[in-house]
Order: structure tokens, then C-alpha cells, then sequence
């Protein structure tokens, strides 16, 4: 009996009705990189790039319900979480992944691009107590970094101490984005994975005014390139390098007297 070939790849993660991060997001980056995509929503969020208006969790049951179906009915090669808005949503992911040895990429959503907090303390605890220990890899940008390690970052050359720590304290392969840090030189992101620290070296590029979701991007490329059996050094530089390319094409509209952006595709 002939079989598919394409990959598949899960995104447990908030839906964004305004399409440019969380859920749909992961979606259009599975889909343009030839994995099919599945999706468990963790939360709905009433949003657009300028502003976070309202977070409805998705009822436990639910979540874990969609969950198991597709864990159930789908050879899921990659697995990515996005936001998880409560501790019981990510101790029941957790939970439920734990009981599978698919590779995980956990991007630690805390505080979306127009500054909202998306989490608390309590939920942060949880993540790193229950899902960081059966994750793959772990995404954070600097301010996620700091929470993480609960210190300041404030210099490129801090970048590769704090990934290691990161990665050592959890035992995982850890890409820290080094995005947030000021000026407009070229930008570093260190990868520590198997005890080395790996450098990616990329342009500053001006991100245009009212877009987001380029974190959520990044690691759902990064998820596809494991679901095609990339090892972790080339999944990672592939999704960096593809994100610049997404950001130069960005969309933009102009709507009553706001400018909207979105990456392009």
C-alpha cells in the first residue's frame, strides 16, 4: 500500500484572529515548507499587532482532547507550543507529551510584540518545571530569557552564558534571539545544543511599524526543519535564515488611521 511522504508537524498554541502570530501563523510556515500542519488551540486572543484585548483559555478538556485525537490518529514528526495561558494548560501538555518521544520546541510566549503580558508568574513556574524537562528546544527571546534565568541581559557578549545556562538547567538545546538587544548592527542568536555554542550572525532589518509574530515564525520553521529530519544546527540556521525574507515582504494597510503590517509569505 503507497504511503505519504509529507510530514507532519503539531502547533499547540493561541489563535490570533488577526492572523499574523500564534496558531495561523505556525500554519502558513508548516504549509511553505511542505509540512502538513496540525493545530490544538490552547486559547482564543482577540488581537492585532498594536493591541491585546481579551485571552479566552480553551477549556482543559478540550485541549487535552484535541490533543490526544491527533496524537492517536497522526504520525506527528515535530511538535511546537506557543502560548499557554494557564498552568493547567501547560501541565496537561506536558503530561500528555511526556508520554511520547516526538521532538518538542517549546517558544516560551510571555509578553507579546506590543508589550502585554500574556502570562503570570505561576504558569511561568509551570513551564519550567513540567514542559521545559520533556522539550527538545526552547526559544526565548532576551526578555523571556531573563524571566527564565531571572537576571538581566544587557550585551551581545552575555548571549552564549545565557543560552548555556539556560540549556544546562533543563537539560535541552537552547536558542537564545538576541532581537531585543538596542542599536541597529548585525543581530546575534546563539544556539547551545549538545554542549557547544553555535553563533548565527545575521543584518539588523527594520521591522515595519505594527507587525508581529516573527517569533512564533521562527519557531515553527525551526519545528518543520525537525519534522523533515534536519538535525538541530541546520533546522535553526534554515528558520533564520527564511524569517529575513518574510520580513522584507511584509504586507501593510492603512485602516481608520491605523498601519497594520503583516508578515509576508
Amino acid at each position: 500500500m503507497a504511503t505519504n511522504e509529507t510530514p507532519i508537524a503539531l502547533t499547540i498554541a493561541g489563535a490570533d484572529c488577526s492572523a499574523g502570530a500564534g496558531i495561523q501563523a505556525d500554519l502558513k510556515t508548516f504549509l511553505n515548507h511542505g509540512i502538513h500542519g496540525l493545530s490544538a488551540i490552547s486559547c482564543v486572543v482577540a488581537e492585532t499587532p498594536r493591541e491585546v484585548r481579551q485571552i479566552e483559555p480553551t477549556e482543559i478538556s478540550t485541549l487535552e482532547a484535541q490533543l490526544r485525537i491527533l496524537i492517536e490518529h497522526y504520525p506527528i514528526c515535530a511538535v511546537k507550543t506557543g502560548l499557554l495561558p494557564s498552568v493547567e494548560s501547560v501541565r496537561t501538555t506536558a503530561k500528555i507529551l511526556k508520554e511520547h518521544q516526538i521532538p518538542l520546541v517549546v517558544d516560551p510566549v510571555m509578553i507579546a510584540s506590543t508589550g502585554s503580558n500574556l502570562t503570570d508568574g505561576e504558569t511561568i513556574h509551570a513551564l519550567t518545571n513540567d514542559l521545559l524537562p520533556v522539550a527538545t528546544l526552547v526559544t526565548p527571546n532576551i526578555p523571556e530569557a531573563e524571566a527564565l534565568l531571572d537576571r538581566t541581559i544587557q550585551s551581545e557578549g552575555e548571549l552564549e552564558a545565557a543560552a548555556r545556562d539556560i540549556g544546562q538547567r533543563y537539560d535541552i538545546s537552547c536558542l537564545l534571539k538576541g532581537g531585543h538587544l538596542p542599536g541597529e548592527g548585525d543581530r546575534l542568536d546563539v544556539l547551545w545544543h549538545q554542549d557547544q555554542a553555535c553563533h548565527f550572525q545575521h543584518p539588523f532589518i527594520p521591522t515595519p511599524a505594527g507587525i508581529h509574530g516573527t517569533g512564533c515564525t521562527l519557531s515553527a520553521a525551526i519545528t518543520a526543519g525537525l519534522a523533515q529530519g534536519r538535525d538541530m544546527r541546520e533546522a535553526v540556521a534554515r528558520a533564520i535564515d527564511y524569517l529575513p525574507q518574510l520580513i522584507k515582504s511584509a504586507h501593510t494597510w492603512e485602516h481608520n488611521n491605523y498601519r497594520i503590517s503583516c508578515l509576508g509569505w
